[in-house]
């Protein structure tokens, strides 16, 4: 982790919250998707709140809207799920524009659509903010167990050289001509993917025995120790304390 690593969600910038220790804004996230996941469905003016929690949020962080709202498009495959539930829940049905559609599928889709559309919200303005090695660093102040911030890290790192290697393996395919266009090229594709895995496995040898040369017992060495004043922490805590007295105010109210 001694090096950066930019990553597309990524948006640089000098804002108060890309300022923050990334432990603070880890936390910050995590107590506010909590939060958010445990208000009532029925209470729907406090998805609303959380919403403009989040416009805010994007607002200090100077984060554009369009760059929020595309992030976001990663949650397609779940707005596909909860479109599904009004037509195959059971229980007591509504007619909706001439459509019978069950009541209980309709309010478990809106609370798949808002807890969901929130918490991605939270986690893209997390990493919009946060730089990846930052994050790294984040985890192990949270006490994350070692060995899972050791995993993460290699994924990151080695995941960019895995695909490195594909493409250029790719490239030498097409430059000899092969184009994969149908069932019968699928036995050069498998061996491509064969050849990869040994060539990882192989680079994966050589980093271990280079580290181990180099010293390594198991465990990463900090670099960069992270420290958070209170002030810090109070300035990241403000977003899940305001939510959590709109989850208390949709309970009782």
């Amino acid at each position: 982790m001694g090096a950066g690593h930019a990553h597309r969600l990524y948006r640089h910038g000098h804002s108060p919250v890309h300022e923050l220790p990334p432990h603070c804004k880890l936390a910050a996230t995590f107590a506010f998707v909590v939060i958010v996941v445990s208000t009532p469905r029925e209470a729907v003016w406090a998805f609303g709140l959380y919403a403009a929690l989040i416009a805010a949020a994007a607002a200090v962080a100077r984060i554009p809207a369009g760059f929020l709202l595309r992030r976001l498009l990663i949650e397609v495959p779940f707005v596909a799920f909860a479109v599904l539930m009004p037509f195959v829940a059971e229980g007591e049905r509504v007619d909706v524009l001439g459509m019978s559609l069950s009541v209980s599928g309709l309010w478990g889709a809106w609370n798949v659509l808002a807890k969901g559309t929130l918490g991605v919200a939270a986690s893209v303005l997390l990493a919009s903010t946060t730089e990846l090695r930052a994050l790294l660093l984040g985890l192990q102040r949270l006490k994350l167990p070692p060995l899972l911030v050791q995993i993460a890290s290699f994924m990151i790192r080695y995941g960019d050289v895995i695909g490195d290697e594909l493409r250029r393996m790719s490239i030498a395919r097409r430059s000899r001509g092969f184009e994969a266009r149908g069932i019968r090229h699928w036995g050069v594709l498998a061996k491509t993917a064969g050849a990869l895995f040994i060539r990882s496995y192989e680079r994966g040898e050589r980093v271990y025995l280079a580290m181990v040369s180099r010293g390594y017992a198991g465990s990463m060495p900090v670099i960069d120790d992270v420290v958070a004043t209170r002030a810090q922490w109070a300035y990241a805590a403000a977003l899940p304390v305001t939510a959590l007295a709109v989850c208390l105010m949709g309970w009782t109210l």
